[in-house]
């Protein structure tokens, strides 16, 4: 296979056009033919929360090697209406090419000299066709693999599979594909890059973040999910309630968010189970009912899917402002666990790992990501839940009746039997109050901190069990001349950045931090310790990573790049902070 890009061993590609014309549609098409042709893929989406018109684009990266992330350009402008070639023109590396409708007013020639111009009769080939507007992107699509040689065959196979047992579908999508295809056959030279379909690929996936997250949750035995739509969690709702039957999970939408937690908890308190997610205004209605799953010992599964605030924000777009809120949410003290992945193949993994530490240590786990990593494309081996396997703690199906069950009895570990409701010779009790071992409410002061220091002696263990899930993870050069801090969906673009840093001649790290509570302190110490200049990497204004770490080792970390537009951090912008710090 040869793929060859214009700047690097990769080539990208950008949709660009209003809402409604298809353009994840579109890119995620054209990821799909692509992994099947034997790349690797990465793609992500930029839209305003609009159900018609705004602008909307779709970057797409493609390569033999691992694509972690989006990178500083693109090769290839697929455009869709004229605001799309204003908006990315200057995105295009020089060289680069721009598809657009010849029907359009604008000639990308008025903008930059330097690239490439392939106008197509898009509009005309859909009414050549009978079709309706929308399919130009499909006709665009068959421009696009004209100009890189790639094989149409491979997209017609995505389009049978995506629009399955919708021949009417099939049949137009194929046909605006083959003429834009031969168009461009006919009328166009190369884009000056080419890729060809291998004959041997490993088996692939391609999934975001939140299905990932989804299969996950189907993967670790969830039998109970409740969520309230709010982007960008909303598709993890949408996926679960698709696969319901097949999952064995019963799925719910019910009237809220407060709604929705409470309704996990009771379900996991019945002893299946149980998840939700929200994105942060939803979970600060959630916050209380968190603070009864801790009373109550029930363990539960939250998802929050950040995006920026404060109040309503930007709905649809990308942040990691709520790390503290989550840390801190809720009254009072008690033990949870909060992990944030990096990756869509984490996603998978740490929502299982998440489970059976909800269940093994009776408290709340909560899964932090955001809105890039939960809506991103990426291709990746198929999961395996073998890896991880269930562990459901200190669960009873049966009581021996020789005593009277205690419910939250005082334990050497904290941790106490916890039964399946309904048990014969087991009475449970459950209450919102400080209570007893046998869970009837008290003010007694001995008891109410017995209670407190029984429920905060989980963490002597949670420590150990995290240490073991390696919570922090290094990438890069062993001997590093600069290191990269961060945690979430910045992990993709630091790799990609590690990369084009030792392509320059530097030596450089990643240090990823993957569970935030508790915080594994000694381990990021250590890995602190060394002189190299180090680089906080955050999607916040205020640096919260790097709060914790001043709070837990002492350390600060003085050189910052932060980024709170509501886009996601570019490998270029890492590579220029690292440059700076290095002078």
């Amino acid at each position: 296979m040869v793929c060859i890009g214009i700047k690097d061993e990769t080539i990208s590609f950008l949709i660009g056009g209003e809402a409604g014309q298809g353009i994840m549609r579109s890119g995620s098409l054209l990821g799909r033919a692509l992994m099947r042709g034997g790349l690797h893929i990465f793609g992500v989406n930029d839209y305003p929360s609009l159900i018609r018109g705004g602008h909307n684009f779709y970057i797409l990266r493609a390569s033999e090697r691992e694509v972690y992330s989006q990178g500083d350009g693109v090769d290839l402008l697929i455009a869709l209406n004229d605001e799309s070639i204003e908006l990315h023109i200057n995105d295009l590396y020089p060289g680069g090419g721009v598809i657009y409708d010849e029907e359009g007013k604008l000639d990308p020639r008025e903008l930059r000299g330097d690239v490439k111009t392939y106008p197509t009769p898009l509009t005309g080939i859909v009414k050549e066709i009978g079709g309706p507007r929308v399919v130009r992107n499909t006709a665009a699509l068959g421009v696009a693999l004209s100009l890189i040689g790639f094989n149409p065959e491979t997209m017609r196979g995505v389009i049978r599979d995506t629009f399955k047992g919708r021949e009417g579908i099939i049949e137009m999508n194929i046909k605006a594909l083959d003429r834009g295809y031969e168009y461009a056959e006919r009328n166009f030279e190369g884009l000056g890059c080419r890729v060809e379909t291998s004959k041997s690929r490993d088996e692939r996936i391609m999934v975001t973040g939140n299905e990932a997250i989804a299969l996950g949750a189907i993967g670790a035995g969830c039998r109970f999910y409740a969520a309230y739509p709010m982007t960008p969690a909303t598709p993890i709702l949408h996926y679960l309630a698709a696969h319901d039957e097949e999952a064995g999970m019963v799925v719910v939408q019910p009237e809220s968010e407060i709604a929705a937690i409470n309704m996990v908890i009771g379900a996991a308190y019945a002893g299946v189970r149980a998840m939700t997610a929200t994105s942060g205004g939803g979970f600060c209605l959630m916050t209380e009912a968190l603070g009864l799953a801790a009373m109550t010992e029930t363990p539960i599964v939250v998802v929050i899917n950040q995006r920026p605030g404060p109040s309503t924000g930007m709905a649809t777009y990308t942040s990691q402002g709520d790390l503290l809120f989550t840390i801190h949410a809720s009254q009072g003290e008690f033990p949870r666990v909060v992990v944030a992945p990096g990756d869509v193949d984490e996603c998978f993994y740490l929502t299982m790992e998440a489970f059976n530490l909800a269940e093994r240590f009776q408290i709340p786990v909560i899964i932090l990501a955001d809105k890039y990593l939960a809506e991103s494309h990426r291709s990746t081996r198929p999961f395996d839940p073998s890896r991880v396997g269930i562990d459901r703690g200190e669960l009873l199906t049966e009581w021996s009746g020789d005593e009277e069950y205690r419910r939250y009895r005082l334990t050497e570990s904290g941790i106490s039997p916890r039964i399946i409701p309904g048990i014969e010779g087991a009475t449970m009790l459950a209450n919102t109050n400080e209570h007893d071992e046998y869970g009837f409410a008290t003010t007694n002061p001995e008891m109410v901190k017995a209670m407190m220091d029984k429920r905060f002696r989980k963490l002597k263990a949670l420590r150990r069990e995290i240490e073991r899930l390696n919570p922090v993870r290094v990438y890069g050069s062993e001997e590093a001349e600069a290191t990269i801090v961060g945690w979430g969906s910045t992990k993709g673009p630091a790799l990609e950045a590690l990369r084009m840093l030792e392509g320059e001649g530097i030596k450089a790290r990643f240090i990823q931090v993957v569970y935030l509570e508790p915080f594994p302190a000694e381990r990021v110490e250590e890995l602190l310790s060394g002189d190299e200049p180090k680089l906080l990497v955050e999607m916040n204004k205020t640096g919260q990573l790097g709060s914790l770490i001043k709070l837990h080792t002492g350390v600060t970390l003085e050189h910052r790049l932060l980024r709170y537009d509501g886009r996601p951090v570019n490998p270029g912008q890492i590579c220029n902070a690292i440059r700076g710090v290095m002078r």
